[in-house]
């Protein structure tokens, strides 16, 4: 059995804590304006969530700018400066391997709006109503 795929693909403790060191080193420089581009430093970047592969050799950043405007743009920059940011990951992270970063827009908050669409749709608040007379089984 893998080590680092158990339970069906689940990520590892290892990789879970790995990822979000990564994270908290991106939020920070992303926070402390240590990259030079007029885009990046025009937008509040937010970075919700780190994956990284079971080899820790790859880590994929999700990247949201604030109120969900220039997403490519903002994706575009970070990736022309992915070789900077990688040196100053590795340089707070202690790893043997400094691992390769990709930047991806974070797609949930558009699910969550999606599905709270869906559920305050008529067709879904018709089929889940109850007539009033059904609604006391015990009557």
């Amino acid at each position: 059995m893998s080590r680092q795929h158990h339970n069906g693909g689940e990520p590892s403790q290892r990789m879970l804590r790995v990822a979000e060191l990564v994270r908290q080193v991106m939020s920070e420089l992303l926070a402390r304006g240590d990259i030079n581009d007029p885009i990046l430093t025009s937008h509040v970047i937010s970075v919700p969530q780190v994956r990284m592969s079971p080899d820790l050799k790859l880590a994929t950043i999700y990247v949201m700018p604030l109120g969900g405007k220039d997403v490519k743009e903002v994706v575009q920059a970070l990736e022309s400066h992915k070789k900077y940011l990688r040196g100053e990951i590795s340089q707070k992270i202690n790893m043997k391997f400094a691992p390769e970063i990709r930047f991806r827009a974070d797609e949930a908050f558009q699910q969550g709006a999606r599905i709270d669409e869906i559920l305050n749709s008529d067709k879904v608040k018709r089929d889940t109503a109850q007539p009033d007379d059904e609604a006391d089984p015990s009557a």
